[in-house]
């Protein structure tokens, strides 16, 4: 074995409390380098009668390592424990120091879980679990109000720019909820609504006003009732790294320079504020001089935030919060914000938007989960750009399950594209074939889907601000075709809790060089198998698979179950999902204890 590649850390994603009485253990491993894995667990305090040997599954796996978990319920608890790795006769024994040939005997040198405290556990809403998000760029999704449209906005449907209104409102949003109802979506997530100057809002001028072009603080409450009524849960977007020039407190710092009492508010360098060759002489997002970032260590700064952050969920009724830039702001204010949120409403969704590993985030005290970009980049390489192989794909997607929290993992943000990449139809070089099998994947893995508006009836465009373009309303010039496609994505997703939170996902087939791919989701009620065909020319699986009785739940496929497994044929750009009631062995209780340890 090479020990130099094993790895454990008694936290984060490595040791983790799921609930108030279940704790996860991971362990790494070389590729292949091992053929079984143990986790010695015990309670300190009684060795005696605690102590258990328990079987680690391989739940992940990418090109350099793989990664087991279990699954332990302690007596009393807490928890000490150690692992017990075999290769054929070699047996090495780990511990919190060393490896050794010899079984530990107290449990003075094991890893420790101190105590299972629910207030330390990362407990992400439950309703997300189940949701189906859709992205909606107010200004660009209709306008329900022209009354209050900003002047000079130009006729619907025009070019985007940078610059330009279109007097899209909240009102407009209202008008067709029974768009997204007839979809199937159950949450929506609007970037930000408070009073700005731009069109997409990121430069917050009064963080406690709705701006006037959208409409006002009754029609948001109104179109949250209204969502509320028709089961649809609402996000706001947050921006709390920085404000708009525009900003009362930035204003008075631009008049009074360090007379102001708000100087603090804000990172400044030097005074006068000015830009200097293109940089600014105070702290901004990026280094846009609209945007100049707030010093959220400051007491006032924080205190204002926070109000912010409950006002809304107190007097509008949202259901969580969106975070811009959040990977820029202190631990310690998301800390002292997700307590505040939760006291206004502890099934708040807490979202920060993340580009980039973010298990720091999600370890219980600050967000429930992070938009999940890394996911973004993983299926538009294989399934958009064609740029990495199956056997890549599945190694990308092994690596985030083994980086997070499982609860982390069944709410993140998955999503395909926004207001801040090309849109998904764009990538794909309008090759909806394309589309539909990353739509498919999105859909049938775990976290919850994205859908940014008008992806579903066929909207495209380039990056900002080609995809923020104004949504299609003409029946005529939508893809109804491609609507009925999401919209039975979303009914599948919904009517299978496996492809939620309640089933494991293992890689079936997933081969370097091959543009095919096929796993399963598996519960003890039901496996899917999920099967794609990214290639120009057909192919065959042949899957070992004890099921032999199968339907189709969604797609196309032929296939036949014989003696060596399931043989299924798809055509080109083909796509399939069956369905079978999961085998049960006579060994079943060890079977149901083995997959409760190996769901991921």
């Amino acid at each position: 074995m090479l020990l130099e590649a094993i790895y454990h850390h008694p936290k984060r994603n490595w040791a983790f409390g799921y609930d108030d009485e279940t704790i996860f253990l991971r362990l790494r491993t070389k590729k292949n380098d091992v053929t079984t894995v143990y986790a010695l667990a015990v309670d300190k305090y009684d060795w005696d009668r605690t102590r258990q040997l328990i079987s680690m599954s391989k739940f992940a796996t990418d090109d350099r390592f793989d990664y087991y978990e279990c699954v332990v319920k302690p007596t009393h608890r807490r928890l000490k424990y150690g692992f017990l790795l075999e290769d054929g006769e070699e047996r090495i024994w780990m511990n919190e120091d060393d490896f050794t040939t010899q079984e530990p005997q107290n449990a003075d040198k094991l890893f420790q879980y101190p105590f299972l405290n629910p207030i330390d556990i990362l407990m992400p809403p439950a309703w997300v679990k189940d949701a189906v998000f859709y992205q909606i760029f107010p200004e660009r999704f209709a306008n329900g109000n022209p009354s209050i449209s900003p002047k000079g906005a130009e006729a619907w449907g025009g070019t985007p720019q940078k610059d330009n209104f279109f007097g899209g409102d909240l009102q407009g949003i209202l008008d067709h909820l029974d768009h997204l109802s007839e979809l199937g979506i159950n949450a929506i997530y609007m970037t930000p609504v408070f009073k700005a100057t731009t069109n997409h809002k990121y430069d917050t001028e009064d963080y406690m006003e709705v701006d006037p072009h959208f409409g006002d603080k009754e029609t948001l409450k109104k179109l949250v009732k209204t969502c509320h009524d028709r089961g649809i849960r609402v996000l706001l977007d947050a921006v709390f790294n920085h404000s708009g020039r525009t900003f009362k407190p930035f204003v008075d710092v631009l008049e009074k320079g360090e007379a102001s009492p708000y100087r603090d508010w804000f990172h400044v360098h030097s005074f006068p504020l000015e830009v200097n060759d293109g940089t600014p002489t105070y702290d901004t997002f990026g280094l846009e001089p609209m945007m100049p970032k707030l010093n959220t260590e400051h007491p006032e700064v924080k205190k204002y935030l926070l109000n912010v952050a409950k006002h809304w969920i107190e007097e509008i009724g949202i259901d969580g919060w969106r975070l811009d830039v959040s990977d820029e702001v202190d631990h310690a204010f998301w800390r002292e914000f997700r307590t505040t949120v939760k006291q206004a409403n502890p099934e708040a969704y807490i979202l920060g938007e993340m580009w980039n590993e973010s298990s720091e985030w999600l370890q219980g005290d600050q967000f429930d989960a992070t938009m999940n970009y890394p996911f973004t980049y993983a299926v538009n390489d294989f399934f958009v750009k064609k740029v990495t192989d199956a056997q890549s794909f599945a190694f990308a997607i092994g690596r985030q399950l083994a980086r997070y929290p499982l609860q982390a993992a069944e709410v993140a943000f998955n999503l395909l594209d926004s207001h801040d990449t090309p849109r998904l139809l764009t990538l794909c070089g309008g090759d909806k074939r394309l589309m539909r099998l990353a739509a498919l994947f999105q859909f049938t893995y775990m976290g919850a889907p994205c859908i940014f508006y008008g992806d579903e009836i066929g909207l495209d465009g380039d990056a900002d601000p080609g995809c923020r373009q104004c949504m299609e309303w003409d029946t005529d010039k939508q893809d109804h075709e491609l609507f009925h496609f999401y919209r039975k994505l979303i009914a599948l997703r919904k009517a299978h809790p496996v492809l939620r939170d309640q089933g494991s996902i293992t890689f079936l087939e997933a081969q370097p060089e091959s543009a095919s791919l096929a796993y399963e989701r598996r519960s003890d009620e039901e496996v899917l198998l999920v099967l794609f065909n990214r290639s120009d020319e057909d192919h065959t699986f042949e899957l070992s698979i004890s099921e032999q009785e199968w339907e189709v739940a969604f797609g196309e496929s032929q296939w036949s179950v014989g003696p060596k497994g399931l043989h299924a044929e798809l055509p080109p750009y083909g796509y399939a999902v069956l369905k079978a009631t999961p085998v049960r062995s006579v060994n079943s209780a060890k079977e149901v204890d083995d997959k409760t340890q190996s769901k991921a």
